[in-house]
């Protein structure tokens, strides 16, 4: 609540950015550090009015409302001992695309996108550290921390809402490039297999395939096979957790440096030759402007990191390539070069 007295009631003035926004939502991000419990308790009580009228928590706010928020001491004990957020070097995000509705970033693999479940910061944290005056910087979706490549930030509420309309419809077009261990044989493969979220006995988030999970629809391409790695396209359809490495493992191809369900003591050998991430890098995206109709579609890519390349160029230098897809890629060379 950086900005708001501890001590006394608060009036805030919605902006743009909060335009179509939850007024419990609304809350929780201005008053971190505080249970959802205690959020609805004030807003059923009515201590939270909007243009002083009682409001439910699915009150979608307007530009220009009045936003009483009573003094909640929680929220500014959580503030004054939260951790700071520490510098990250501007360099590290590298901006794709930016204008006045949303940002598209190259994300460093090894952090997450967003602090939580142990971590006390992530790319958004840092963004708007390094951004102070923007007056809204929001994810409009995820990768796995272990996951580099192109990451959407919303700038303004109504494109945010647009962006998870047209990820939720599958219009955005999200391809990645992951080595796997094994010879993928197909040029083209669909693969739809629902995947269910559990917790394992040490409390750890895991993906499985099952008959009772949510539907999960990856295509996939083979860009290059050598004798026990396949270089492959993967087109996600739908944004399932852990997606493209879980409908691979299933398959028999682990995706080579995964963690949590890779082969392990192949991951251990990669190590000493130089490989020390998971082989997934969000490396294109196209979509329409989610605020001008007009605009061209936003073609975005983003090169294989330094890490991943060197290791193709081990590859190529220790095994033979047995499959090349037809006549190359142009756009596909550009990201492996």
């Amino acid at each position: 609540m950086k900005g708001l007295s501890k001590d006394s009631v608060n009036w805030l003035e919605v902006g743009e950015e909060a335009e179509g926004q939850r007024i419990d939502n609304f809350l929780l991000r201005f008053c971190k550090g505080v249970p959802k419990s205690h959020i609805y308790r004030i807003l059923r009580s009515g201590e939270v009015r909007v243009n002083r009228r009682r409001v439910g928590p699915e009150y979608r706010l307007q530009t220009g409302d009045q936003v009483r928020v009573p003094p909640i001491r929680l929220a500014m004990r959580a503030a004054d001992s939260a951790v700071a957020v520490p510098a990250f070097p501007a360099c590290a995000f590298r901006i794709v695309h930016e204008d006045d509705a949303l940002l598209v970033l190259d994300k460093p693999a090894g952090m997450a996108v967003h602090g939580g479940s142990g971590i006390s910061f992530g790319v958004i944290e840092q963004l708007r550290r390094l951004r102070p005056a923007a007056r809204m910087l929001e994810l409009a979706h995820r990768l796995d921390r272990e996951t580099s490549g192109l990451l959407i930030v919303a700038k303004k509420r109504s494109a945010l809402a647009r962006l998870h309309e047209a990820f939720r419809r599958g219009s955005i077009n999200k391809r990645y490039l992951t080595l796997v261990k094994g010879q993928w044989l197909a040029e083209r493969q669909e693969i739809r297999l629902p995947l269910l979220k559990y917790l394992t006995g040490e409390d750890e988030r895991r993906v499985r395939v099952s008959s009772e999970g949510k539907e999960a629809h990856s295509i996939v391409r083979l860009l290059v096979r050598w004798q026990n790695y396949s270089l492959l396209e993967v087109e996600l359809k739908t944004g399932r957790t852990h997606q493209i490495r879980v409908h691979l493992t299933h398959l028999g191809f682990p995706l080579v440096g995964d963690d949590k369900y890779g082969d392990f003591g192949l991951n251990k050998a990669l190590q000493k030759v130089g490989l020390k991430r998971m082989f997934l890098h969000a490396a294109r995206l196209r979509l329409r402007h989610p605020l001008d109709a007009d605009a061209p579609v936003l073609a975005l890519a983003a090169p294989l990191p330094a890490e991943l390349r060197d290791f193709l160029v081990w590859l190529d230098q220790n095994e033979t390539r047995l499959y090349e897809t037809q006549g190359g890629d142009a756009a596909w060379r550009s990201l492996l070069n």
